[in-house]
């Protein structure tokens, strides 16, 4: 059994490793690093999160990330803000922007239906997503959680709560491939997925 290193440089390691896809190595380099590093760099860093952590919030409208009460693309008057494309996490949303394949607007649901788990319909919005529908002005929803087991379900259940509205409900394509999370796929495949997109 190793003996856990102390010391405040260990301290900072562990704190990586609490990072998503950061191993122990990786922590220790990074760990290293900020210790080399001149101070003024260091500190930006520590000043970057910092003010990460005291200013970005949720968009009150789609819950993207926001530094404002609305997010940059909610106030982008350039919008087609008939469609909105429902999404289960922000970095999901930022992959397709990124693809310049969708220029309505979104809702991010901050996760998927898992019952198991007790994440109902309250705990992804998805009351908020039907109020915007209701308000009027909306014509499509389109679709893009996870092609999972929860994703599924999500979608399903969406589908049933906003189609007795009279508005039109889609899904993405397959182009993504099953049990592959949405912020990882290429540009053209994401630009594809909502160009193929499909009726629920």
């Amino acid at each position: 059994m190793s003996v856990q290193q102390q010391g405040l440089l260990a301290t900072l390691a562990r704190e990586f490793v609490k990072l998503p896809g950061i191993g122990q190595k990786t922590a220790h380099r990074l760990a290293f690093h900020i210790m080399k590093a001149r101070s003024e760099d260091a500190l930006r860093l520590a000043d970057a999160i910092r003010d990460v952590k005291a200013h970005v919030t949720f968009c009150v409208q789609c819950r993207n990330i926001a530094e404002h009460e609305l997010c940059e693309i909610c106030q982008d008057p350039k919008r087609d803000r008939t469609k909105v494309l429902v999404v289960e996490e922000p970095s999901t949303l930022h992959a397709i922007e990124r693809s310049r394949g969708f220029h309505g607007l979104y809702h991010v649901l901050s996760g998927a239906l898992s019952p198991l788990d007790g994440v109902g319909p309250t705990e992804i919005r998805a009351h908020e997503l039907e109020q915007r529908v209701k308000e009027g002005g909306i014509t499509e929803v389109i679709v893009a959680t996870n092609p999972t087991i929860e994703g599924e379900a999500t979608a399903i259940y969406l589908t049933n709560v906003l189609k007795p509205h009279g508005v039109h409900v889609s899904r993405i394509a397959y182009g993504i491939p099953v049990g592959m999370d949405i912020e990882y796929a290429d540009d053209i495949t994401l630009t594809k997925s909502i160009e193929g997109r499909r009726e629920l």
